[in-house]
């Protein structure tokens, strides 16, 4: 099949329509891919490449599509060429490896029509966003594969992999789903919560006789699997972190049970027992060696906080309650503090004390809530305090999928009184409702001031945002040093002028205030502010 159809597929799926529309369009395509292309192709279509990374960022394809001509072949690309590609990219090394993947590549975006090249762009530099494109994928593969989409949901739900489930359903139909159970040493999606403003605001998502409260641990979400005497520990994203943390293998080793799944927390401990940072935590799974000596230093904690299979039984489907009291069994002593609040006002009063004592707030949880593994619903709520700034849009990306046709993505930067300019801090595009996107797109298609690689638009820096976001974290991808996380949008705020934003300093000084350092013991500025200069990396939000 030629890539192209696939291109033009995914064109029509993120315009503005009938869902039902792009619900047939998803599922021709599928029934005409060839087997062995059904994986891939689902992928690109997500936004994820064909076998992961293949070492090409933002600088990689703005050179490559600089660099290539129409070769009078426009439209001839296939996807397996196109897979092929990607792997003799990914296989490039040596003196001059990054040229030839430019030219590699170059001669791609030669041949490739308008929507081919839209696509590899995008793709490539992670910027395929389809928001809604899961949903309609079940209900395609569903169509495509003639079965019950119920089953391509659980499926998908326990496997996390909207491409494999595409290949099992498509080959062998319901029989291919029924495959997907719940495994040992095969992570899950991780359930996850939506926000909730005040402690009172739970109420209106959970029934207070149903209601349960863990303290939230700022710690690295974590998944646990044992068989007898092999543990495997795996990251939220699914990578195995088990040479990471032997404080948490040699926790599981002592459990009674020998075959489970257990979902949880880690963080790194002071000597007083009290909780680092999560960025601290984090240096416990950034680096394959010295794990021995950072154990002295930083050395892990772990409480479970649920429990998803216990010998040959799936857990998934029974209510939370029920899952806590098998948890409580294995792990007595190492499950996340939790309360059955009395009233409505023990509910705030606990909330404040897990502030007092350094965590991030509570989680409020529904006794009756089954595992939605990878959704996050309402039936989880997380209540932590917001922290906000003013920042200013340094650049914005143009929309996809849902959001095409608006500038969706913000390049959000802190006031730098001593240079006059802006240090930016990160990117984001959650919180922002159409009426927002709508204004958005014509307030900041006025500040224009440059177009790069097709989708950055670079605009003079006069827009102020209110930004909301948990916490700040060091990182070397921005020139402060420092970068936001989960960060969303609550207003924009024309009325405000850039000059009086948030000033870098003051964002040091929150830094500093949130790690517990000195005031001068922060990450500095590297160079001046380029919105979208990163290193040659993968795009990161």
């Amino acid at each position: 099949m030629k890539f192209s159809r696939l291109a033009s597929c995914a064109e029509r799926v993120a315009r503005r329509g009938g869902r039902l529309a792009k619900i047939e369009a998803l599922a021709e395509l599928l029934a005409e891919l060839d087997p062995d292309l059904v994986g891939p192709s689902v992928q690109m279509l997500a936004g994820e490449l064909p076998g992961g990374k293949i070492g090409v960022g933002f600088a990689t394809v703005r050179a490559a599509r600089k660099e290539a001509h129409p070769s009078g072949e426009t439209g001839t690309i296939s996807i397996r060429e196109l897979l092929e590609t990607f792997e003799a990219i990914r296989g490039e090394s040596g003196a001059g490896s990054k040229q030839r993947r430019v030219d590699r590549l170059s001669a791609l975006f030669g041949r490739g029509t308008e929507a081919e090249r839209d696509f590899l762009g995008r793709l490539l530099v992670g910027e395929l966003r389809q928001g809604a494109l899961t949903g309609l994928m079940i209900e395609a593969i569903a169509r495509a594969a003639e079965v019950d989409p119920a089953g391509v949901r659980r499926a998908v739900m326990i496997s996390g992999r909207l491409d494999e489930v595409a290949v099992a359903a498509l080959q062998d139909g319901g029989a291919g789903l029924d495959r997907f159970r719940v495994e040992v040493f095969r992570p899950l999606q991780p359930m996850l919560a939506s926000p909730a403003e005040t402690p009172d605001a739970v109420f209106e998502r959970i029934a207070e006789e149903r209601l349960a409260l863990e303290v939230k641990i700022d710690g690295a979400r974590v998944q646990v699997h044992r068989h007898e005497d092999q543990v495997r520990i795996y990251s939220r994203q699914l990578h195995d972190v088990t040479h990471a943390a032997p404080e948490l293998f040699e926790l599981a080793l002592r459990t009674a049970a020998t075959r489970w799944i257990a979902d949880g927390e880690t963080f790194a401990v002071r000597a007083d027992g009290s909780v680092h940072p999560f960025q601290t935590t984090m240096r416990r799974f950034g680096r394959s060696r010295d794990v021995d000596r950072l154990r002295g230093r930083l050395p892990l904690e772990t409480r479970f906080f649920d429990l998803l299979l216990l010998g040959d039984e799936e857990l998934i489907d029974e209510p939370l309650e029920a899952r806590w009291n098998r948890l409580e069994e294995l792990f007595p002593d190492h499950q996340a503090p939790r309360w059955r609040p009395p009233d409505s006002g023990s509910v705030q009063e606990l909330y404040d004390e897990a502030l007092e004592r350094g965590h991030e707030g509570l989680m409020a949880k529904d006794l009756d809530s089954t595992y939605a593994a990878g959704s996050r619903g309402f039936q989880w709520l997380k209540i932590k305090p917001a922290h906000t700034l003013d920042l200013v849009v340094l650049a914005v990306e143009k929309g996809s999928g849902r959001r095409s046709g608006w500038l969706s993505n913000l390049h959000l930067g802190a006031f730098d009184p001593d240079t006059g300019g802006f240090v930016m801090l990160g990117k984001t595009f959650k919180g922002l409702t159409d009426d927002m996107l709508r204004w958005q797109t014509e307030h900041l298609g006025a500040l224009e001031t440059q177009v790069e690689n097709g989708f950055i638009h670079h605009v003079r820096p006069e827009l102020v945002v209110e930004i909301a976001y948990s916490n700040l974290q060091e990182s070397p991808q921005y020139p402060a040093g420092i970068a936001l996380r989960f960060a969303r949008v609550k207003a924009h705020r024309p009325d405000r002028d850039a000059a009086s934003a948030t000033t870098i300093a003051e964002v040091r000084e929150r830094f500093a205030s949130e790690h517990g350092r000195e005031p001068g013991n922060v990450p500095g500025t590297r160079s001046a502010t380029d919105p979208a200069s990163t290193d040659d990396g993968e795009h990161a939000e």
